[in-house]
């Protein structure tokens, strides 16, 4: 070889040093082994709730008085009209009090002596765990060139994984 050839083809080698100690990747895949889904629970706490009927008492109606005030007062007029001296005195009294009785019943005919019983809703509620399974990710055991390779994944890769391989040359 001439001393020309040899120079060019020495220029050549020393100008592809950097390209080789540079890191070379590329794409290959590998044979999935194993796929394990990664669960956790999770707790969705939630309300449950019900109506129930319960019985209540209901207190007694007010009564009017007003019947019992204008009775009294008629009955004690027309007490006064009978009899003379301590007998009139008597029968204002008698008459003031059968008309003030009689003028209560009138007014209060068409009211109930007592509440009575009634039924109403009562909504009861209460907190209950809720406990749901959720997928997080999967753990994914794959094959490439003889040796087993894990790595957690978002999604369940099928038959192979696709890899992204570096190449670059070891340091001492």
């Amino acid at each position: 070889m001439n001393l020309q050839a040899k120079l060019i083809a020495s220029v050549l080698c020393v100008s592809a040093l950097p390209f080789a100690a540079q890191a070379a990747d590329f794409e290959d895949f590998g044979r999935v082994v194993r796929v394990t889904p990664q669960v956790e629970q999770i707790n969705r706490p939630r309300q449950e709730c019900r109506t129930e009927y319960v019985q209540v008492q209901q207190p007694a109606p007010s009564r009017g008085v007003g019947g019992a005030i204008i009775g009294g007062l008629i009955g004690g007029l027309a007490g006064n009209q009978v009899g003379g001296g301590t007998g009139r005195s008597v029968a204002t009294a008698a008459g003031a009090i059968a008309g003030a009785v009689a003028g209560d019943r009138i007014d209060n005919a068409n009211t109930p002596s007592s509440g009575g019983v009634q039924e109403q809703q009562v909504k009861q509620c209460r907190t209950v765990d809720h406990w749901e399974s959720r997928t997080s990710g999967y753990e994914v055991t794959y094959d490439y060139r003889g040796r087993n390779y894990t790595s957690v994944m978002s999604y369940d890769p099928g038959e192979r994984v696709r890899l992204r391989v570096v190449v670059e040359p070891m340091q001492r």
